[in-house]
């Protein structure tokens, strides 16, 4: 039986849970390798005995100040350090701790978001970015009372803070028709597990606005989300007389890898093939590429003021939707 006096240990999880330590284990550290009802279990025993990681529970024994925790898929995408950047400024003049948390892709996760986080006293608040919570970790978050605000993905629980997707992918859409293009590309980003992702919306919304222009032929294509894959997909794009005269790009790295394989190709940028991207990073600016710019500071700071206000002990739940600018530089003009 466990002491209530003492901390709860991985045994005590264990016991309570009926598992394993090998299996409370894998919930931690490897949670796609455990059936969801039982990571459910040891994660609902885990909060309600307080257990907290070795290295977590030393680190809360320091702490003075409260802590809110960033969710993100940082080491994959620079542009969620923007966000972070928003964050940090909007919770500089309070006393609190920012810990980060890098998160895989959602475009490539195998495993839920947050799965593997046991909650209780690890932070105050969260901010997730970039990826949707599974219904059942929202509940498990609810049900603790842990304020939660997500940005660039949707929830029906918590606050979130959304770029117009929809309305910047026909944005961006509208721009190339207006310059005359009407044979067009578009490369996205693959994703592996099946939700509304940005990029999904962004590419309705740019279907949405040819739609009205029956005489535009658009083709799609995918890639992983690197230059790399982003440049081989292109060049089997624009293999062929018939290929596009624009191609639009779901963010910044896959249009460069767009610029690349037209150079291989012989191609001239914007003369023989005009090139979109999105997002508006250094190398967006660098390379004189044309984009549509997200309000990344803006976001990561709305959300941070809504995560304070719910620590506080707001309870209205709130949607906020931030609009684009298409940024015109040097790979986009009128076809020949």
């Amino acid at each position: 039986m466990t002491d209530p006096s003492k901390p709860a240990t991985i045994y005590d999880v264990a016991e309570h849970a009926g598992v394993s330590i090998s299996t409370v284990s894998n919930v931690l550290n490897k949670p796609d390798r455990v059936a969801a009802a039982t990571r459910t279990r040891v994660l609902q025993v885990a909060d309600e005995l307080g257990y907290l990681p070795k290295a977590t529970a030393i680190d809360l024994a320091r702490k003075q100040t409260g802590r809110i925790g960033v969710v993100a898929p940082f080491s994959t995408y620079p542009s969620y350090l923007r966000r972070l950047v928003g964050v940090m400024r909007a919770t500089r003049a309070q006393p609190v701790d920012i810990s980060l948390i890098d998160q895989e892709s959602a475009a490539t996760a195998s495993s839920p978001l947050l799965a593997s986080m046991p909650i209780r006293g690890v932070v105050d608040g969260l901010v997730v970015m970039g990826a949707p919570i599974e219904a059942s970790t929202e509940e498990r978050l609810a049900s603790r009372g842990l304020p939660v605000v997500l940005v660039d993905a949707d929830s029906d629980r918590f606050s979130v803070v959304n770029i117009d997707d929809h309305g910047a992918g026909r944005r961006a859409a509208r721009y190339l028709l207006d310059l005359g293009h009407r044979r067009i590309g578009y490369l996205s980003e693959a994703q592996a597990s099946d939700y509304e992702s940005q990029a999904r919306r962004r590419l309705g919304g740019f279907r949405d606005e040819l739609a009205a222009h029956p005489d535009v032929v658009l083709a799609t294509t995918q890639a992983e989300g690197t230059m790399a894959a982003a440049r081989e997909a292109a060049l089997a794009l624009l293999d062929g007389p018939d290929r596009p005269t624009a191609v639009m790009a779901h963010f910044d790295d896959l249009a460069l890898g767009v610029v690349h394989a037209a150079a291989e190709l012989g191609l001239d940028v914007p003369g023989d093939l005009s090139v979109l991207g999105f997002d508006d990073g250094p190398a967006a600016e660098a390379a004189g590429l044309s984009t549509v710019r997200q309000p990344f500071e803006e976001s990561g700071s709305v959300a941070a003021g809504l995560l304070l206000e719910a620590i506080g002990g707001a309870t209205q739940r709130r949607m906020t939707l931030l609009d684009c600018t298409l940024v015109e530089r040097r790979t986009t003009a009128p076809p020949r």
